[in-house]
């Protein structure tokens, strides 16, 4: 493969789902139907669904087979011990709770940790981790290191966390007051952008040394073992797995949503090192999601885990994983679409504000690039600008998000070469008639996590 232009899938396809081609004109009454909201839209009206890479791999056909073994005893399940032992292998921490997916982890521990007072601290916060925490009464607070804010500047590792900032901080707010320090790899809300190990180890460093807790987001970690592989001095013999390893290592447990680089589609887990919070967090488990050896996990969905968080670390798959996410950011960074740059491992973030500068942030660029991206061409993406991050002020006036992005999520192990070359047409459609692109208004709105449930209307 090193030395072929093309990049292959290594894998064959077994199973195949039909995928439906409409109209624009049948599209334009769906996006109506949906509000304006892709997230509304019926799957079945969706031809390349790039909303998200959660849960939406296809597994592999020794997952499949684990599946048919599970073991879906209500206690002491072989396919949770199997699950246990992986987990406890990969983070090396000694307390694995089982939860139906990444969210629920941080429910439990965010929820016992969070209240009125309290702060977070995070290279960036995704959405659902940022909701849980304010959910609490607690203040969730980005710093990621400057290069992170201007879209087109290279860095190698553009999701690190700001190290001074962290310092300044902790002593601004106080050790006891810090409900968390939280490092998000790789860095999605920041444009998918890895994390190096140096960093990585000086902020467990820094939490050490102020005895703040240290908790990584660690749902693509595989993804950022390459990137460390390929970009950081000392580790280019390193396997992806160890790196991984290492990594866990600095900090005192972890969240992951599974549904990423566990290549499954539903699961997650909490690891811990310390027995006490564990004890904490598994009295909310208990309450809230299952039993400790099943956690809102069927047997099945456990053996799937186990395997798929080996089967991610192959050095193939990793590699194809990141080339063909990197294949669709370059071709469209060659025809003039503005985007994060260098490409992130899971996804291709779209500059929407430079890609419609006649749309004020007030009328939410991103939002129209979604509905452009669906109406032209059927595909289904995400706004990750002020529509997901914005807030209001006391009155009412929008205060935007740092940047207005669109992410184009790539399932893993779902779509061809073809396919994405099909995507690359649609924004040769896109940019054509850009000028004429309108912005949205927010019609209707909950007080959290709005981006998935609010209506639009084009201005």
């Amino acid at each position: 493969m090193d030395h072929f232009r093309t990049i292959i899938e290594p894998f064959k396809i077994k199973t195949v789902e039909p995928i439906t081609v409409t109209s624009e004109e049948e599209r334009e009454t769906h996006l109506k139907e949906a509000f304006y909201n892709p997230f509304k839209l019926r799957s079945e009206h969706v031809l390349i669904d790039f909303l998200t890479d959660s849960g939406t791999s296809a597994m592999s056909s020794r997952q499949w087979a684990g599946m048919i073994d599970g073991d879906e005893a209500y206690a002491g399940s072989k396919s949770w011990l199997k699950m246990e032992e992986e987990v406890k292998d990969l983070t090396g921490y000694e307390h694995i709770l089982p939860t139906h997916q990444g969210r629920a982890g941080e429910r439990i521990l965010y929820g016992y940790l969070g209240g009125k007072g309290k702060v977070f601290i995070s290279n960036t916060h995704f959405d659902t981790t940022r909701a849980n925490i304010e959910f609490s009464g607690a203040e969730a607070i980005d710093i990621p290191i400057e290069e992170s804010l201007y879209p087109l500047l290279y860095h190698p590792f553009k999701g690190d966390m700001d190290l001074v900032k962290l310092e300044q901080l902790i002593s601004e707010r106080g050790s006891e007051n810090i409900g968390a320090v939280i490092l998000t790899v790789t860095n999605n809300s920041g444009g998918g952008q890895p994390v190096s190990m140096n960093n990585a180890r000086r902020v467990g460093e820094i939490c050490k040394e102020h005895n703040v807790l240290y908790i990584l987001d660690c749902c693509r970690i595989a993804e950022n073992a390459y990137f460390i592989q390929h970009r950081e001095a000392g580790y280019e013999n390193v396997p992806y797995r160890k790196i991984a390893q290492e990594m866990f290592s600095f900090a005192d447990g972890c969240v992951m949503s599974a549904k990423k680089d566990a290549l499954v589609n539903m699961g997650g887990f909490l690891a811990l090192r310390n027995q006490e919070l564990s004890d904490a967090c598994t009295n909310l488990l208990i309450i809230t999601e299952g039993f400790v050896t099943y956690g809102g996990l069927s047997g099945r969905d456990m053996e799937a885990i186990a395997i798929g968080l080996r089967e991610v670390f192959d050095p193939d798959y990793l590699k194809y994983r990141i080339r063909s996410t990197e294949y669709l950011g370059e071709k469209l960074f060659k025809m003039g679409v503005p985007l994060i740059w260098p490409i992130g491992g899971h996804a291709v973030y779209l500059d929407a504000k430079s890609f419609y500068p006649h749309i004020p942030v007030e009328q939410y660029p991103g939002q129209a690039l979604v509905c452009e991206l669906y109406l032209k061409g059927g595909i289904r993406s995400v706004e990750i600008g002020s529509v997901m991050f914005g807030k209001y002020d006391e009155n009412r006036k929008l205060i935007p998000a740092p940047n207005e992005l669109v992410r184009l999520a790539i399932p893993r192990r779902v779509y061809t070469q073809s396919h994405i070359e099909y995507v690359i047409e649609v924004f040769e459609k896109l940019l054509a008639k850009k000028e004429s692109v309108r912005g949205y208004r927010i019609t209707e709105e909950p007080r959290f996590l709005r981006h998935f449930t609010a209506k639009f209307e084009m201005v």
